[in-house]
């Protein structure tokens, strides 16, 4: 019997263009598609009806998205299967779900951004983040957002603290996001931490009372840290196996190796990294 699985998974973002299928670009709606009839779990990406709860940009990594896919294999096995797919890709828990049930109907979403904490001012990240509140305008950060109108958001919490040596840890929480708002909202903090936007301006924008232009801050920082459902997961993956162990111990080595030469680099001492 076909069962519609609902699938918490994650990625590492560096190896993908994002999640959307595009020609000629390596994917993780792309990877996934082509991967679930070679590793069993459909007869064809269009049997599996693969969709999924957040699409992420080019270098966006997730700790835990979720995806829906349809399956005559059990449970654990639906796990061990995805996780054949490809290294870079980690399934992590799964439970079934009534056949009308979408993943985009998640009660939250929690996005997790990391900063280098040099050169800046706790304090005037967190001011900042305390405006972040409630019911708010979105059409300052976001993107291909409508002009004429205002464009509704409910933001739960943005906190920031530290975490370990050098980091600033930033967390956006509500039940969801326009596109590439929360990486304006990065950029956001960042001005009212130089003084180039003031907390009143901001209150002003996050009321729709004013039109600010902001850049959108480096995606490769960005995790999309969890998604929620009222329903709890059935089964949970024990993992990683061999294939996503070689790849957890190249992505170390590889970030250990980029910190060293680049602290060899002449001038790594003189400028904050950002």
């Amino acid at each position: 019997m076909t069962t519609k699985w609902l699938v918490r998974f994650g990625y590492d973002g560096e190896g993908f263009a994002g999640w959307a299928r595009q020609p000629g670009r390596r994917t993780v709606e792309g990877t996934l598609r082509e991967g679930i009839p070679r590793v069993g779990v459909a007869s064809s990406a269009e049997a599996a009806g693969l969709t999924v709860a957040s699409r992420t940009d080019r270098g966006v990594s997730a700790r835990a998205n979720a995806m829906v896919v349809r399956s005559d294999l059990p449970g654990p096995a639906v796990l061990r299967a995805l996780n054949g797919v490809a290294p870079d890709i980690f399934c992590t828990a799964v439970v079934a779900v009534e056949e009308g049930f979408s993943p985009r109907s998640a009660i939250g979403r929690w996005y997790r951004y990391f900063e280098p904490s040099e050169g800046w001012h706790l304090s005037r990240w967190r001011s900042g983040a305390a405006r972040f509140r409630g019911d708010i305008d979105a059409r300052s950060f976001g993107r291909g957002l409508p002009v004429d109108r205002p464009v509704r958001r409910t933001v739960e919490a943005v906190e920031v603290h530290r975490a370990g040596r050098g980091w600033f840890v930033i967390d956006v929480k509500g039940p969801s996001f326009v596109w590439g708002m929360v990486r304006k909202i990065v950029a956001a903090l960042r001005a009212v931490d130089d003084r180039s936007l003031s907390l009143e301006d901001l209150d002003a924008a996050l009321g729709g009372h004013r039109r600010l232009t902001l850049p959108l801050a480096e995606p490769e920082r960005l995790v999309l840290w969890e998604v929620r459902y009222p329903t709890p997961w059935a089964e949970e993956w024990t993992g990683p196996n061999r294939a996503q162990s070689r790849h957890l111990r190249r992505v170390v080595t590889h970030a250990r190796l980029r910190s060293t030469i680049g602290a060899q680099l002449p001038g790594a001492d003189a400028h904050p990294s950002r």
